[in-house]
Order: C-alpha cells, then sequence, then structure tokens
C-alpha cells in the first residue's frame, strides 16, 4: 500500500461521518418553504388547459348581462306603470278633496239649523230671560256658541327648510316644522293664562277637542290645519302679559332659537271666534253661575264664564 493510499483512507473515513450527520432542518425549512405536495399541485393548477379560464370567463360575461337585462326589465315596467300610479294618486287627492268640501258643506248647514234653533229658543223663552243667558253662558263656556271679545293672536310658523346635502332637494325633518304637541302646550299655556276661549286657524276648540298629528299633517278635531298656525284666543286683559311670561311661551322660544321655527304674539281686539262642532251629549249636570273675569262675549250681549 503507497503512502498516497494511506492518506486516502482518513479523507474517505471522514466523507462517511458527514454523510451520516443530519441535514439542518431549519436552512432546509426557509430555503424550501413549500411542502413538495403542495408545491407539484400548484404546479399542476398553474399548467391547467387554458379552455378552462375561458369557461369561467364566460361565465361571469353571460352573468353580468342577465343581471343588466332583468334591470332593465324591471326599469321598463316601472316606468310603464308610473302612468297608472300617478292617476291612482290624483284619483285619491280627488277623493279627499270632494270628502272635505261636503264636511265643509255640511258644517255650514249644521251651523245654519244652529242658528234657527237659536232664533226659536228665544222666542219660546220670552227673548232676554234669565233661563236664556244661562244656556248662552253655558255654551259660550263649552265652545258652542260664538264669541266675541278682545285678546291675543299667537303664531306659530315651520322652520326655513333645510337643504339635504345629499339629495340636493327640502329636508322633511320633523325639527324643522311645528309639531301637534307644540300646538298643545301653547293651547295649555293660554287655558293657563286665563283664557276663555280659543281657537286654532279658526276652529274653536271645545271642552273634547284633540290635537294630533296625521303623518306630518296637524288635526284639530280632525280637520286639517297648516303653517302658520293662528292661535286666537279671548280673555282678560292682562291675557298677553300673562302667556308671555309663562312656561309655554319660554318653551317656544327655545324652538326659535334651537329649531329656527316662528313664533310671534300680537294684542287683538274684536275677535270673533266661531262656535265649535255640535258634540255628542253623554251626561251632564247643573252647572253653577260664575260670572266671568272679562269680556268673552257669545254673539249676543250675554258674557260666557271664564275657562
Amino acid at each position: 500500500m503507497s503512502a498516497r493510499e494511506g492518506d486516502d483512507l482518513p479523507e474517505r473515513g471522514t466523507s462517511e461521518q458527514q454523510s451520516k450527520v443530519p441535514p439542518d432542518f431549519l436552512v432546509e425549512l426557509f430555503t424550501n418553504a413549500l411542502d413538495p405536495g403542495y408545491a407539484e399541485a400548484a404546479s399542476r393548477r398553474t399548467g391547467r388547459p387554458q379552455k378552462a379560464a375561458w369557461v369561467a370567463l364566460t361565465a361571469r360575461v353571460v352573468s353580468l348581462f342577465l343581471v343588466g337585462l332583468l334591470l332593465a326589465v324591471a326599469y321598463r315596467e316601472a316606468v310603464a306603470a308610473e302612468p297608472e300610479r300617478s292617476e291612482a294618486h290624483a284619483g285619491l287627492i280627488d277623493e279627499v278633496r270632494a270628502a272635505q268640501a261636503r264636511t265643509d258643506e255640511l258644517q255650514r248647514r249644521s251651523e245654519h239649523l244652529r242658528q234657527q234653533v237659536g232664533a226659536l229658543r228665544r222666542a219660546a223663552l220670552g227673548g232676554e230671560s234669565e233661563e236664556l243667558r244661562r244656556i248662552r253662558d253655558e255654551e259660550a263656556a263649552t265652545g258652542l256658541a260664538a264669541v266675541t271679545g278682545s285678546g291675543i293672536v299667537v303664531t306659530l310658523t315651520d322652520a326655513p327648510a333645510q337643504i339635504d346635502p345629499t339629495t340636493g332637494r327640502p329636508s322633511v325633518a320633523d325639527v324643522s316644522r311645528v309639531l301637534d304637541v307644540d300646538l298643545q302646550g301653547i293651547v295649555n299655556g293660554l287655558w293657563a293664562s286665563g283664557a276663555e276661549a280659543i281657537a286654532i286657524d279658526g276652529q274653536r276648540l271645545a271642552t273634547t277637542s284633540t290635537i294630533r298629528a296625521a303623518g306630518s299633517a296637524v288635526l284639530v278635531d280632525f280637520r286639517p290645519v297648516a303653517s302658520p298656525y293662528e292661535v286666537s284666543a279671548i280673555g282678560p286683559g292682562d291675557l298677553g302679559d300673562r302667556f308671555v311670561g309663562s312656561a309655554a311661551a319660554a318653551t317656544a322660544r327655545g324652538l326659535v332659537e334651537r329649531y329656527g321655527l316662528g313664533f310671534a304674539v300680537r294684542g287683538e281686539s274684536g275677535l270673533r271666534l266661531p262656535a265649535a262642532a255640535a258634540r255628542s251629549l253623554r251626561h251632564a249636570h247643573p252647572a253653577q253661575p260664575v260670572q266671568p273675569s272679562q269680556p268673552a262675549q257669545p254673539t249676543s250681549p250675554t258674557t260666557g264664564p271664564p275657562r
């Protein structure tokens, strides 16, 4: 054996020992992060036939076309049905106006018949008898007789409509409109200040009157009223001062400052408030005669009792 051959033996032994050393798994992990099985599957997906891609693209195009077709058909149907809807809406408006006209006519007939009954009653009771004066006083107190006198007129108006920055149209938010609760507060403040008779836009309030909302409309005894709302009240000479200093007036001024609603109070002499609609009598008891604090007078010279 030569010296060179002997020198080769240790080197061979060293190589065999190195082959038995386990590989560095951390280096292998960072060098080949993808598992061979996943790598093979990815290569198969990358090399799939081009035909499948075209099929998927065609399916998307067909789906978009069908959606667009459905939208076009829906728009066409909506446009075709618009005249019918407009005609139905106009028909409903005409019916409401006709019903309102019939109601006004019946109200005028009722007022005329009431005047005839009053004339017959005066003739039967002998003109200015004590009994007739008592009946007039009670009618004035309950709102069933027209009254005249001095008082105040409170005006409430909706705030100017703000423009919606998104749609560019006037906003219909409730905060910009006078609500039924606002009118209720004014009326209650007037009663508390000594008012003897109150009417809203010519609608006389009686003991069973209601002020309520129906959608965006305000109804007084089921009759709509609109802005500007004029609340007329007959009462003592200091009615205006007492009302201006009341909590109801302070609340109204707060609405003006916060939401821009309109609020004004003015004195008025010679106010005439019509009689309220006739009510169905459910029960009654004799009323004690009460002297009024000031001129809320029926159309005849007799003065009605305070509210």
